[in-house]
């Protein structure tokens, strides 16, 4: 049997085993087993542990829980309500003020986060009452903070961006640097956004009433004293303490990305037992069984992942296979659009864990071939996987705001979305057309490659 008949058999079988509804860890790595029995030497299967081991001892991924309870210690406290309700004091009378507000908080949750879910959950839950409240279409408010919460695996620290360091053998400083020029931009887009729809919004709502119709509360104006957006300020400036203290720690060089993440943590767990009075073991509880679960859940991905594309390697799959997307040759864009169409195509179906583990083996040697900064490619990569969070079938922000919005039909959430997986896409054409704005920030600080 030859290689690409075997990889397409891999493909195959990996597809079928994943649509049985099996856990996606334990899908792969029933997969891996069941080729290393038939495929590989038999004494292969005895080092199964070693093998997963092995891949699991690196220093870099044991950033990941650290990061986890950081943005568990976060989001299981008022503090995500806090955040967002200061906001929005300052920004009220922007039009589409509310939606800048949400987009703004996911932004700077998702910097201490480092998780899509989680910023969703945590900005939503206060965000779309507030919005609802105000006027604003559920369709509006339930994909402002889906796509809002996508910038969870942009911005660093971001955990999906650790695993690409891992798979990419890149600099996982120099990632996270990279993510936050691309990160800007898309909270830009999706602020200008903001706007545009909620003039239209407003306007349509004018008209109605001028007609006859209800009065929306679109309508009505808020107001807030000039003593009550300073009372709001207390309530942002932990955040921005921890996130310069995470921020100056990391590219200051004063702590490795895994130290950072312990400092991150440990600081998040003392703003919120001195800010909120979270400190006493029944409410630690909740945090502490949130990070092992979603950290043991999301680990067992990243094992089941390493150990599958170890036997990609060991059968000569992703090099066959990379081998094959060579000998096209195909212009290095067209390669490049290939890539990322096969990449939201993985991402209908697979979180962004898996996709970067599975498929980092076969396109990231062509796409270096090519000339193609792994760097840069990183973040283009990410904004792609940030689009399959929001997009059907699995898109699975979506299924986070109708756990926390479940009134709000999954039609409007999913045409709520539809304009941010527009403007994602004009962001990955920027990239493109101005890699700088990925490249420019690291090449600054760190020297250009």
């Amino acid at each position: 049997m030859s290689d690409l008949t075997l990889g397409a058999l891999y493909g195959v079988v990996t597809l079928i085993v994943m649509c049985s509804g099996m856990p996606i860890a334990f899908a792969l790595g029933v997969v891996a087993i069941t080729f290393m029995y038939f495929f590989m030497p038999a004494s292969s299967l005895d080092t199964v542990t070693q093998n997963v081991y092995e891949e699991m001892a690196s220093i870099t991924l044991l950033s990941i829980p650290l990061f986890i309870l950081k943005g568990a210690a976060i989001g299981k406290s008022p503090a995500g309500k806090d955040l967002y309700s200061a906001i929005h004091t300052w920004l009220h009378k922007i039009p589409g003020g509310l939606g800048i507000a949400n987009v703004f908080a996911c932004a700077l949750f998702a910097a201490m986060a480092g998780s899509s879910p989680a910023t969703c959950s945590a900005i939503g839950s206060a965000g779309i009452p507030e919005m609802r409240k105000r006027g604003y279409s559920p369709g509006f408010a339930a994909g402002i903070i889906a796509a809002g919460g996508t910038l969870g695996i942009l911005l660093p620290p971001s955990i999906t961006m650790i695993l690409y360091a891992v798979a990419s053998e890149q600099s996982l400083g120099r990632l996270f640097l990279a993510g936050i020029g691309p990160g800007i931009l898309l909270v830009a887009l999706f602020a200008g956004y903001a706007v545009f729809r909620a003039r239209k919004e407003y306007a349509m709502a004018k008209a109605i009433y001028e007609a006859g119709g209800d009065k929306s509360p679109y309508l009505d104006t808020e107001h807030f004293t000039l003593r009550e957006k300073v009372e709001m300020l207390p309530r942002v400036l932990p955040f921005i303490i921890l996130l310069i203290g995470v921020m100056v720690a990391l590219y200051g060089g004063y702590a490795t990305p895994s130290e950072t993440a312990g400092l991150g943590a440990m600081l998040a767990l003392v703003l919120i037992a001195v800010v909120y009075n979270v400190w006493r073991p029944k409410d630690l509880s909740p945090i502490l069984a949130s990070t092992i679960k979603e950290s043991t859940m999301l680990l067992l991905i990243i094992g089941m992942s390493l150990l599958y594309s170890y036997v990609m390697s060991y059968l000569h799959i992703s090099q066959s296979a990379a081998q094959w997307v060579v000998d096209m040759h195909l212009s290095r864009w067209v390669l490049l659009t290939v890539i990322l169409l096969m990449v939201v195509v993985f991402g209908f179906f697979l979180p962004p864990v898996s996709i970067i583990l599975m498929t980092a083996p076969i396109i990231l040697p062509p796409l270096k071939d090519a000339g193609f900064d792994l760097i840069w490619f990183g973040i283009v990569m990410t904004v792609v996987m940030e689009m399959g969070l929001i997009h059907p079938p699995v898109g699975l922000n979506i299924f986070v705001i109708k756990n926390i919005a479940p009134d709000i039909p999954l039609k409007d959430v999913i045409w709520g979305v539809m304009p941010f997986l527009g403007l994602m896409l004009v962001a990955v054409v920027l990239l493109c057309l101005f890699p700088s704005i990925a490249t420019g920030l690291p090449d600054m600080m760190m020297g250009a490659k």
